[in-house]
């Protein structure tokens, strides 16, 4: 192709901004970028415009943020921008056949995961949660079908024990860049192997929902760390604490954004150790450490720090 190939990028989450700002920054032409409305946040409930979009902004790339982009209007507005190519990552909406059948060349998305594995809504949340050693990234042809298109590239890294979901996410992101410039550049000269996905191997990702963070205790002390891994950014994992013996007060809703494997066992949900030592309860089997934790409208403290303003003691219980 004689002229720049034309882009228009679709992308909502942070995991799309490094590819956004690798495609503009190799020269691509990317004509808008679309991207879902301004949502409430916060306590405010303020309208806060996603990182990619604040980027599209400072670069000077149009910003369109249609409710629904299969429906016609929003066809019709990308289809009038007549693009060589359609990008997706971390987007947020299912693309209709008539929208993928717009640009010129193909459509293709950066997907977090060596599929055919981990399709779906939450790839690098539900591998962590599984307990995988490995991840990665997968260019693919897009298709009506979630995540189920021909695959021209894939990119792996292996995932520390103690790495979260959006440490990992933030890695992938990075390591999807070159591999998406590339893809683009050997599918628009024809050059581009693409290989069928085995359905054998599917595995899914859904999407995460808030009960998913709340800590069952009779798991394995791994799959708590790994829950309390995955859980992070959104929604994080959370247990409740009841003091023994019973008191009206009842149980207290606690926020788990740290733990590490630790030696004891009990009964499942049972505080092992409550000192400065640290806080241990009683997993399914092993123990885990709780290593910063969160009181309701309190700041994150580590267990330390927690219990000089908690009187937590052996044999109180969290969850259930």
């Amino acid at each position: 192709m004689d002229s720049p190939i034309s882009i228009v990028m679709l992308g909502t989450g942070d995991f799309a901004l490094p590819s956004f700002e690798g495609l503009a920054d190799a020269g691509f032409r990317i004509l808008t970028l679309v991207t879902q409305p301004d949502r409430p946040q916060g306590r405010r409930q303020e309208l806060i415009p996603s990182l990619i979009k604040q980027a599209a902004e400072r670069r000077g790339v149009l910003v369109y943020q249609p409710e629904r982009v299969n429906d016609a209007e929003a066809v019709e507005h990308i289809r009038g921008l007549a693009p060589d190519f359609l990008i997706t990552a971390a987007y947020g909406q299912i693309l209709s056949a008539e929208l993928l059948g717009v640009p010129r060349v193909g459509a293709l998305n950066l997907h977090g995961s060596v599929l055919p594995a981990y399709r779906g809504a939450a790839p690098v949340a539900r591998a962590i949660q599984n307990g995988e050693v490995e991840s990665g990234v997968t260019i693919i042809q897009m298709t009506p079908r979630v995540d189920a298109g021909g695959m021209i590239a894939v990119a792996r890294t292996p995932i520390d024990p103690d790495e979260t979901a959006g440490e990992l996410e933030a890695r992938l992101a990075n390591l999807g860049v070159a591999l998406l410039i590339d893809a683009i550049r050997a599918v628009a000269s024809g050059k581009a192997e693409i290989l069928p996905q085995d359905a054998a191997l599917v595995t899914r990702a859904p999407k995460l929902r808030k009960e998913d963070g709340v800590i069952d205790w009779t798991l394995t002390a791994r799959q708590v760390h790994n829950l309390v891994r995955a859980m992070q950014p959104w929604p994080i994992a959370s247990t409740t604490w009841t003091a023994l013996p019973w008191t009206p007060k009842g149980p207290v809703r606690l926020i788990i954004h740290q733990t590490a494997l630790a030696d004891g066992s009990g009964e499942p949900g049972t505080v092992l150790a409550a000192s400065k030592d640290g806080l241990v309860v009683a997993a399914g089997e092993g123990a885990v450490r709780l290593v910063v934790l969160q009181a309701p409208g309190k700041k994150p403290l580590t267990a330390a720090e927690f219990l000089r303003g908690h009187h937590v003691q052996v044999g109180d219980k969290m969850g259930g």
